[in-house]
């Protein structure tokens, strides 16, 4: 008997249907064709265990499995319960009246238990997309799909239930998630916040007009002037996720398997922060089985690269590009994956090897050469796409045993979400951009126009810094945020002036002694 059962194939962070058809006849052989990999192929072992030890018997004949469409790698012991189910039916121990109109993935343990999978949402999507009733998975991963709406989704812990309720012997409950009270349930709580910070308020000024801008920030200081404790609450001033962003985010979480046990939709910004031994293909992604690397998983939020001198050349380089792009593409022979990558760039690091340059109290040992090389593991068009550079001193002691509260992230987050509602509404009429880092150079021509005067201080900083095309750019798209933190509708020579002065690693002495 021939039946097909329904699958899907998670390429990127999109899935597509697999569609598993399913033959038994008279013969003792096992087929399985249509490009498995190792582990799909590994799953006759798994099924004829699950299904005996539930009391079912695998079928004594030949039995052939097509996985459609047969270009398509299926990988992963996510098509366990497709499988199963596709092999009792072809004998005649499930019923088929059902089967079209659901989509079935798991992987199976020995006993039949149902383990949970990679890219349960996106599966969710695919299978409301191509009209199938619902969606069975293990239940580990029904609430992560359940966020889907107008599609009955299904958490099973053992094959037999499936059986059954195939069988019309039991009814299955669907798990039903109200999207908007997950979403907004715990996306302005945070564990950390600016008022813990004490003293750095012009750093603290860098990281607001950061955060209004979506600029990349990188922090030169000293070991413990606190670049690290104010990069990490960074996310606690961005602007909430849209529903839409958190649907993007949760779908690539999703399809690399970082989803906590019964979360649903990740309601806050990611922060992702990399130690510097990571290899390039773990920071962008790719690989034999391509996986979204950690500038994927931080997009939308955060991406902190701790004392970024010590990463290696080829890390930092393979960055530039998805800096520019916000998107990583992974290139094989036979296909292409496009992830998102729009992250904003959080970087640290020491002035020199020994940290202490520039220091007020400490005196620094290295050479003026020693120095010089540790800057240059940092290329120019690195630092030309990092859009705020600032020098960040030790808080004295006054301002560390000064118990009074700095300013909260919540205030400085309301200052931050009128600013970018600001950008919101003048870059409306155009796709794809939604804050002033985002800007192309014929919007900028538009948009961040300086006055007469604040023309002659860029002109100034160019000349003085030899500032290349792109630091210009980035110069004119800081001034812009600073001028929407302050309501004001035009560029004027105080918002280029601050602007200027967040370029630090640009001035001609700097490094110098």
């Amino acid at each position: 008997m021939l039946v097909k059962v329904f699958g899907a194939a998670v390429q990127g962070i999109d899935a597509l249907v697999v569609t598993i058809e399913v033959n038994c006849s008279q013969g003792i052989r096992f087929f399985m064709v249509g490009l498995p990999d190792a582990a799909v192929k590994e799953s006759h072992e798994r099924i004829v265990s699950a299904v005996e030890h539930n009391g079912y018997r695998f079928p004594r004949k030949q039995v052939i499995v097509n996985m459609s469409p047969a270009d398509i790698r299926k990988e992963g012991a996510a098509y366990d319960l497709p499988l199963a189910v596709g092999i009792l039916a072809s004998d005649e121990k499930i019923e088929t009246g059902k089967l079209s109109e659901y989509m079935l993935m798991g992987e199976l343990s020995l006993d039949g238990s149902i383990l949970p999978i990679k890219g349960a949402l996106p599966i969710a999507i695919k299978a409301r997309e191509e009209g199938f009733k619902g969606l069975i998975i293990p239940k580990a991963n029904v609430r992560e799909a359940a966020v889907v709406n107008h599609l009955d989704v299904y958490g099973v812990e053992n094959i037999t239930e499936v059986i059954r309720f195939l069988n019309g012997e039991i009814e299955l409950e669907p798990t039903v998630i109200d999207t908007r009270a997950e979403f907004f349930r715990e996306y302005t709580y945070f564990d950390l916040d600016f008022s813990d910070v004490k003293g750095q308020e012009s750093v603290k000024r860098a990281f607001e007009v950061a955060a209004a801008g979506g600029h990349n920030i990188i922090l030169i200081g000293p070991p413990g002037a606190g670049k690290s404790m104010m990069a990490k609450r960074l996310p606690s001033i961005l602007p909430p996720l849209t529903l839409q962003e958190a649907l993007e985010t949760t779908k690539i979480h999703s399809v690399a398997g970082r989803m906590e046990r019964g979360s649903s939709l990740l309601s806050q910004r990611p922060f992702r922060s990399p130690h510097h031994t990571i290899s390039s293909v773990a920071l962008v992604g790719g690989g034999a089985f391509p996986q979204p690397g950690e500038i994927s998983l931080a997009h939308n939020g955060v991406l902190f690269l701790d004392e970024l001198p010590e990463f290696s050349r080829q890390v930092l380089e393979v960055m530039r590009q998805p800096l520019e792009d916000r998107k990583i593409t992974i290139a094989r022979a036979k296909y292409s994956i496009e992830y998102p990558a729009g992250v904003m760039l959080v970087a640290s690091m020491n002035p020199c090897p020994c940290g202490y340059y520039n220091h007020p109290e400490k005196e620094c040992i290295c050479s003026p050469g020693t120095i010089q090389r540790y800057l240059g593991k940092i290329s120019g068009p690195l630092l030309d796409r990092i859009d705020i550079q600032v020098e960040i001193v030790p808080v004295p002691f006054e301002k560390i045993s000064d118990t009074r509260p700095s300013e909260s992230s919540e205030s400085i987050r309301r200052r931050v979400i009128a600013a970018r509602e600001i950008q919101a509404a003048r870059f409306a009429d155009y796709p794809g951009i939604h804050c002033n880092a985002q800007m192309t150079t014929r919007l900028l021509n538009r948009f961040a126009v300086p006055d007469e005067a604040g023309l002659k201080r860029l002109k100034d900083a160019m000349n003085r810094f030899h500032l290349s095309a792109r630091a210009y750019d980035r110069i004119l798209k800081v001034a812009r945020t600073i001028a929407d933190l302050e309501g004001s509708e035009g560029v004027q020579v105080q918002h280029i002036n601050e602007a200027v002065n967040y370029r630090n690693l640009d001035r001609e002495n700097w490094g110098d002694r």
